[in-house]
């Protein structure tokens, strides 16, 4: 069964979700608290309805809603779906990938983790990175439903809306770099 396959892989995985999906360093004046740039004030967790932050709010319509559906039959699994990252401003995606060149010593490693703002579907708000990591999974598992698909194999949070709802996914890519 393939959730046997993929279980002890999320099992490793529960750490990088919590600290923004990609793994990145927090950072000064971080984005990740300010509403504006596309992040959460601290001590504040979203859900695909908290559409008074731009975060959620301006996601794609189309994206919104699947989620929106996707969390709704999520819960009732019993199954919390919760937005770690939505859409973000180029600044604030530009500062991500600063941190991930820091992080991974150049812009080579650091693009297989987090994409140019020029490229960013985060920045046009047709993607999303949803926590924690039994909403990820639950999510790979169910998400053709809602046209919702993992994008990247090294990013299990990461998806798009890339699908009629009740079709197939593309394959994964590797990585944002691929």
């Amino acid at each position: 069964m393939l959730r046997n396959k993929i279980k002890p892989v999320l099992l490793a995985l529960p750490a990088v979700v919590v600290a923004g999906c990609s793994g990145l360093p927090a950072l000064d004046g971080d984005p990740d608290h300010d509403p504006a740039q596309g992040g959460a004030p601290e001590g504040v967790t979203l859900t695909p309805f908290d559409t008074s932050y731009p975060a959620v709010g301006n996601l794609d319509p189309a994206l919104r809603k699947a989620l929106q559906e996707a969390a709704t039959d999520a819960r009732q699994r019993k199954v919390d779906m919760h937005i770690a990252s939505g859409w973000r401003t180029k600044e604030y995606q530009q500062k991500l990938l600063d941190g991930g060149i820091e992080k991974y010593g150049s812009l080579e490693e650091a693009r297989k983790f987090v994409n140019t703002p020029e490229k960013s579907t985060h920045v046009s708000g047709k993607a999303v990175d949803v926590a924690p990591t039994r909403a990820a999974d639950w999510l790979i598992q169910h998400g053709e439903k809602y046209g919702l698909c993992q994008v990247y194999a090294n990013e299990m949070w990461h998806f798009e809306l890339l699908t009629t709802p009740g079709g197939t996914c593309p394959p994964a890519r590797t990585d944002a770099a691929g």
